[in-house]
């Protein structure tokens, strides 16, 4: 087995949803409630009554408060397991709310987390209010060389401009405070999201992770990996468009020991890929299961990998692969489980190996999910003879004949790779009986458009009217005459075999 390295785990940022002075759903006030935190998932919460088990994750927790914990949970390898350490109290002062920094005014405390403090703040010479990130002094004088990293990030992440990106405005120190303005988003982050609304549809969740995709993108293009990438740290403005925040601010710890597995590491453990617990090194490709995990979660409202314990949770992130998607919401289009499939591979090399090359995936499929209907929309929106609803991955068409027959049509991809998928128009005609097959073969022979085939339907075996179209170039006219063919010839089939309308 694998020996893991010890990790350091950084606290999430509190945000006013986990205030103190907020009440619960039950009405007690949260105050007189205990704080606490999991390390599985790094989030803090205040505990149900009864309850031992994290609400995000469902992992069982330790009974320890979060005023119990230093700003960060370190974990130590001891027989190729991890267990927590001792750790001492957080400090809870807050000298900077409501003093003046610099340029800045700082209006209050909008987060909390292992690197420092954020601040609702107003440049005072631009008339502009930011997010203020502070590094505590202690922090630099624990970790001197952190001062130089946290310089360095700033100004690379000064770099990034992209719409899906928070902006980095400034950096600097005041009073031996070192900090960095950055643009303020005023609001939820995706987590907050997913929490208090859940899971998304699979059109709108694949449009904002192909957008996050995109913003990771650039950062990878410049040689930045976020290391941290999480719901909490994607935030979406009030238009809906997601940023990515917290770029390369992840606070990185080294294994205490040297050795071969001796690297930095840092994330949140339901994010993190499996190589980083193997003694790999943080790259584009672990953001981009980062980024998959986001994904995962913004469809099914639930992590990939839950488990009772850190241990457990380890152990599953590198040894057992991930749920489908379309286990937990069999209406998900393959497209997009097979995209979540490929961001959460075990192995890296058959991830998208930045985030640029998700991105490209990602609206390709978000096209052809949308197109399909589009499609409909184009080649059938003025013919009231044509209806259709959407099931999951199909389309199913109601097509009115004459002398009031009518016809159902399916459209749906194949199952093949999707550079190889084809999109099938079908209709059943009838049973699949002995007595039918002769004159079938002879009505399929004087077909033009499409063939007559056996198909399993709901169980049973039936003869269907299909057609096919490679979905790479399949247009809207292609449907309107494949449809209308389709319809036509398996109702003229049904008639002639069986003298009925049963489809």
């Amino acid at each position: 087995m694998n020996r893991l390295p010890s990790v350091e785990i950084p606290l999430i940022e509190r945000n006013s949803a986990m205030a103190p002075n907020s009440s619960s759903d039950s009405g007690t006030p949260q105050q007189d409630r205990q704080l606490q935190y999991c390390a599985n998932c790094n989030s803090t919460y205040f505990q149900q009554a009864g309850s031992d088990n994290c609400p995000v994750c469902g992992a069982q927790v330790d009974d320890i408060s979060l005023m119990d914990l230093q700003e960060t949970i370190v974990v130590q390898e001891i027989d190729g397991l991890i267990e927590n350490a001792d750790s001492t109290s957080i400090v809870v002062e807050d000298p900077i709310a409501g003093t003046d920094l610099h340029v800045y005014q700082c209006q209050s405390l909008l987060g909390r987390g292992g690197m420092g403090m954020v601040y609702l703040a107003t440049h005072r010479d631009l008339g502009r209010q930011c997010a203020l990130k502070i590094l505590l002094p202690h922090l630099s004088e624990r970790d001197p060389e952190y001062v130089q990293r946290f310089i360095h990030e700033g100004r690379a992440v000064a770099t990034l401009n992209h719409p899906n990106i928070v902006t980095a405005h400034a950096i600097g120190e005041e009073r031996g405070y070192r900090f960095l303005e950055m643009e303020l988003i005023t609001g939820r982050a995706l987590s907050h999201v997913i929490r208090e609304d859940g899971p998304l549809s699979a059109l709108h969740a694949t449009s904002l992770i192909a957008q996050v995709a995109s913003g990771l993108g650039t950062a990878h293009a410049k040689g930045i990996i976020h290391q941290d990438l999480k719901l909490e740290n994607i935030l979406l403005t009030g238009a809906g468009v997601p940023k990515i925040a917290d770029f390369g601010l992840a606070k990185r710890i080294s294994a205490e020991e040297g050795g071969a597995h001796q690297h930095n590491l840092a994330g949140t453990p339901n994010y993190m890929a499996p190589e980083l617990f193997q003694g790999g090194m943080a790259s584009a490709t672990s953001d981009v299961y980062s980024l998959g995990v986001c994904f995962f979660v913004l469809l099914t409202g639930h992590l990939p990998h839950r488990a009772e314990n850190f241990n457990a949770l380890i152990q599953d992130v590198v040894s057992k692969p991930a749920p489908s998607v379309r286990d937990l919401c069999p209406e998900i289009p393959l497209e997009i489980a097979e995209c979540v499939s490929l961001m959460l591979d075990k192995s890296p090399v058959n991830r998208f190996q930045n985030g640029y090359m998700a991105s490209l995936f990602l609206n390709a499929i978000l096209g052809q999910v949308q197109n399909i209907e589009s499609m409909l929309h184009e080649a059938f929106g003025n013919n009231r003879n044509v209806s259709w609803k959407r099931n999951g991955h199909q389309y199913i068409l109601e097509v009115k004949q004459s002398e009031r027959r009518k016809q159902t049509v399916i459209i749906e991809p194949s199952e093949h790779q999707l550079h190889e998928r084809l999109l099938l128009i079908y209709s059943t005609c009838c049973d699949a009986q002995p007595e039918y097959y002769e004159e079938a073969l002879r009505l399929n022979s004087e077909i033009s458009h499409g063939g007559i085939s056996i198909r399993d339907v709901n169980g049973q075996s039936k003869f269907v009217m299909v057609d096919t179209f490679p979905r790479s170039s399949v247009d809207a006219e292609d449907i309107r005459k494949s449809v209308i063919a389709v319809a036509q010839h398996a109702d003229e089939i049904e008639e002639k075999l069986t003298g009925h309308d049963f489809h």
